[in-house]
């Protein structure tokens, strides 16, 4: 079984997300790095780019595919994660340490259509 953290929302795109205060980090989750195989390339926004809700913000590659990432959220890139850009198979060994980018919370509410851990759970099941 894949490691869920609780306290932290997850989407259907298999992404985390911590919220402290009205800065959000978001990270792919550790079903999702498994899925992937073995991380090669990460590729993500500059900080100070606007993010809207549902739009792809960067991409993860693996030896097996290309995935795009999904924002969560509508607000700014405050803090993106250069090391995981440099050493991208880090996300494989440690998914929750090796967050992909910190981003200011325009819309609290958006928070409430995404899935608590035990939901997330549930959903990896059903796959």
């Amino acid at each position: 079984m894949s490691k869920i953290i609780d306290g932290y929302l997850y989407t259907e795109e298999h992404e985390w997300i911590h919220v402290e205060g009205e800065t959000a980090t978001i990270g792919i989750t550790d079903f999702a790095q498994s899925s992937l195989g073995d991380i090669v390339f990460v590729e993500l926004p500059e900080e100070g780019e606007e993010l809207e809700a549902g739009n792809s913000f960067g991409v993860v590659e693996s030896i097996k595919s290309v995935s795009d990432l999904y924002t969560p959220l509508t607000g700014k890139v405050v803090e993106k994660n250069s090391t995981v850009e440099e050493t991208p198979e880090n996300l494989n060994e440690d998914p929750y340490g090796g967050w992909l980018i910190k981003m200011s919370v325009n819309d609290s509410n958006q928070l409430d259509s995404l899935m608590d851990s035990n939901a997330y759970k549930e959903f990896c099941e059903s796959l």
